[in-house]
């Protein structure tokens, strides 16, 4: 692990330790009524190994995602922080009791069993090494520490990595995942990506 690779892993303890020194968000909302609400997110997410057309990714799991980090982010498309057509017109038009709601369902659905055939092109046991400088915001196996970020484990290989080379190419904005990724060779994305694709975690939407 080389040099810049520890020092963005301090950056990142320090970043997770103001996040929880400033609270967090109570989970919240009515799983119920978030069922009903999420029904047009099942048009992307609820569909097994469902691709993005351009660029060519799967869309992410995001059943059983943590409850904060889904109102941020459908926050941050409504906002314009984060930039994705359907997904600013989708949060657009959300109240915030809108986003808890359909939070709240997330969080209820259970994890599911990871699919080999989508992180064959990283190796699983060079990913976890190099993931020691995540643990600190996403915990040892993917499933975080502090609910403001993303449970990795069980997500698509191919989103992982997309994500990735998009923090280190600037296409996605975050301090801290932006220097960790400037860091990392394609090889290290492929091999962190299939490492947490490899958990029993995040399941796609499922219509009950």
């Amino acid at each position: 692990m080389n040099k810049s690779m520890l020092n963005w892993a301090a950056a990142g303890l320090l970043v997770s330790g103001l996040a929880l020194s400033t609270g967090s968000l109570a989970d919240g909302g009515d799983a119920e009524q978030g069922r009903i609400k999420a029904y047009t997110c099942t048009g992307c997410h609820g569909i097994p190994g469902y691709v993005n057309a351009y660029p060519n990714y799967h869309v992410p799991k995001i059943g059983g995602q943590n409850y904060e980090y889904i109102v941020l982010a459908l926050k941050a498309y409504k906002n314009g922080e984060r930039q994705h057509p359907t997904m600013v017109a989708q949060a657009g038009s959300m109240t915030e009791t809108d986003m808890e709601d359909i939070a709240a369902y997330f969080v209820s659905l259970e994890g599911g069993e990871p699919e080999a055939e989508l992180y064959q092109k990283g190796d699983v046991a060079a990913g976890e090494t190099k993931s020691v400088v995540c643990q600190a915001c996403h915990g040892a196996d993917g499933n975080g520490i502090d609910p403001q970020y993303p449970r990795l484990a069980g997500q698509y290989g191919d989103y992982l990595a997309h994500s990735l080379k998009a923090y280190r190419s600037g296409e996605r904005n975050n301090v801290v995942m932006a220097g960790f990724a400037t860091t990392l060779s394609d090889q290290d994305i492929h091999d962190l990506a299939a490492f947490y694709a490899a958990k029993e975690g995040l399941v796609d939407l499922k219509i009950k």
